[in-house]
């Protein structure tokens, strides 16, 4: 019962909807947005993607921002929309604000990483031309995604953080071979950079669960320790 004039305490605090519905819109809307990009490209003759990560070009660095987003083609951005909706919406599942961070740290180290060894192994039809590569795709991001989400219950010691990484490498664990050379068109640097940065950013989001259980143990071996 409320006094009369006051609204009551369900009109006055609004429900919260639950974090997985807030994790699975924001990953939907993201993938949603590349597919009206690459429409976009598409209906432009693709001149999208000449804003991709150039590697060791200074005009290049402004691609790290814009190279996830672009797609060379349906193909290409089909084959990143599953992984980006499976592994995202399990990324949002350490919390929105982590998801934030990590996103953001797995875009810019991981993208500027890629700035810095993206030549290398680049493949040239012409001998003894010097070739630039040009990497756009969201598989960079995928990939930091993926490290992330494998090693980041190891870190905070959490068994059901544990146990999805344990379930994510092996179901996506061979794709981490994405990372080696070989395979012409394929920007394995993209994917070895994210995946660093990935697990980069685990280690940097778990500091809290790191450092309160360094506590734990400085307590257990000095119990008249005050914090």
């Amino acid at each position: 019962m409320t006094a009369p004039g006051y609204p009551s305490t369900s009109q006055a605090e609004p429900k919260k909807r639950p974090a997985w519905m807030v994790g699975g819109v924001t990953i939907v809307s993201f993938v949603t947005l590349l597919w009206i990009i690459e429409l976009f490209d598409s209906l432009s003759n693709h001149r999208l993607d000449n804003n991709g990560i150039r590697p060791l070009e200074t005009d290049g660095l402004l691609g790290i921002l814009f190279a996830p987003l672009l797609h060379a083609n349906w193909d290409h951005l089909i084959a990143n929309s599953i992984p980006a909706l499976i592994l995202g919406f399990l990324m949002t599942l350490a919390g929105m604000s982590r998801f934030i961070f990590a996103t953001a740290i797995v875009w810019i180290v991981g993208g500027f990483g890629t700035w810095l060894i993206g030549n290398i192994g680049a493949h040239c039809p012409y001998v003894g031309v010097h070739c630039e590569s040009n990497h756009i795709g969201a598989s960079g991001l995928i990939f930091g995604w993926l490290a992330f989400l494998i090693v980041f219950g190891f870190f905070t010691r959490k068994i059901w953080e544990i146990v999805v990484g344990v379930i994510v490498l092996l179901v996506y664990g061979s794709v981490l071979l994405g990372m080696l050379p070989g395979t012409p068109g394929v920007s394995w640097q993209g994917h070895l950079c994210g995946a660093i940065a990935g697990v980069f950013a685990a280690y940097l989001l778990s500091g809290p669960e790191r450092k309160a259980r360094e506590l734990k143990k400085t307590k257990a071996t000095n119990p008249y320790l005050t914090p």
